[in-house]
């Protein structure tokens, strides 16, 4: 017999050297990762990377090849049952019977569940009572996904998985929809999230795993897998402020002129600086601006996007075998 895993006390999904093979392809490499309760686990992935194997595998819909998994303590696969009782889903993409009313669609949904619950309680929480009476058809798509998000949450399941759940919403209801997932997350809801949109994983997630050619890339919470990557200081300078300072630049900093955010303009260029240590790069600016006497226009520090992340994880051409540690993975 397989042992169990050790795992956090706190874990709702523990991986430790998850495997996959599809015949000769070797599809999900060595993955390790715990999801814990009450968070937001954003887990994205480039093309190809796994991410849809490993969280069928997660859900217990596929055998892993190798490694050790348990979700809510057991194993997925072999006790598909309670992982059944226990997790909601929102798919990426869900059917509906369009010629029945939103609370005649939840009722039916709710004779299918193993968790019981109140179809008002429900369509209160998702915002949807108003319309509670109209047709599934006539329903726009943001509500719609609501709609979707109502039979997931149904019976209050202690894991959410939610599949793109955003896909083809306008911006607001796409934050509509954001708003209640954060409130379900703060009510102590285990949220597994996957995402195209990589500012919806930057705004929502607490942890995020991103996986390249079956491998774990980066891992850790959003702040440390932001400072796998420079941080940006953008400020505008006269022409031969600029070049002073680019001269000037020490050690582990970088400036360059970025003509691409503003051409030179009124006797200005856009001078962006990028350094490991965010403060100890705008110490150096502003100190280096005071003694020269030069006059810095607005200025700007941002650390690095979720969006740089992920675009240097995809243009690795790191063979996921043999990983390189400094920007691999983050531990939590």
């Amino acid at each position: 017999m397989t042992p169990t895993p050790i795992s956090p006390p706190d874990a709702v999904v523990h991986a430790a050297g998850l495997d996959f093979h599809y015949d000769e392809y070797h599809a999900v490499r060595d993955v390790s990762l715990t999801v814990r309760r009450g968070e937001i686990f954003a887990l994205l992935g480039t093309n190809g990377a796994g991410k849809t194997t490993t969280l069928e595998i997660l859900q217990g819909f596929r055998e892993r090849s190798g490694g050790d998994l348990t979700v809510f303590g057991v194993d997925p696969f072999r006790d598909p049952a309670e992982i059944r009782a226990r997790t909601g889903v929102v798919l990426q993409e869900a059917g509906h019977f369009g010629e029945i009313s939103v609370r005649a669609e939840l009722t039916m949904w709710s004779r299918l569940s193993s968790r019981t619950d109140s179809v008002d309680r429900v369509l209160g929480l998702v915002d949807l009572t108003h319309r509670s009476e109209n047709r599934v058809d006539s329903l726009s798509g943001g509500e719609r996904r609501r709609l979707d998000l109502a039979m997931a949450i149904w019976g209050a399941p202690e894991l959410i998985v939610l599949d793109e759940p955003t896909t083809g919403l306008d911006p607001e209801s796409r934050r509509t929809l954001w708003s209640l997932v954060r409130d379900l997350r703060d009510a102590g809801t285990t949220i597994v999230l996957t995402t195209h949109y990589l500012e919806e994983a930057e705004e929502l997630a607490d942890v995020v795993a991103i996986m390249h050619q079956g491998a774990l890339a980066v891992h850790g919470t959003l702040d440390e897998v932001l400072a796998t990557r420079p941080s940006r200081i953008q400020v505008d300078v006269r022409p031969v402020d600029g070049e002073r300072l680019i001269a000037a630049a020490p050690a582990g900093v970088t400036a360059a002129w970025n003509d691409a955010r503003r051409p030179a303009d009124a006797g200005l260029r856009a001078l962006e600086v990028v350094s490991d240590d965010q403060q100890a790069a705008l110490t150096w600016l502003i100190r280096t601006a005071d003694h020269e006497r030069m006059v810095l226009g607005p200025l700007r520090a941002s650390p690095a996007s979720l969006d740089e992340v992920f675009h240097h994880v995809r243009n690795s051409t790191t063979d996921p075998a043999t990983p390189d540690h400094k920007t691999s993975e983050v531990s939590r």
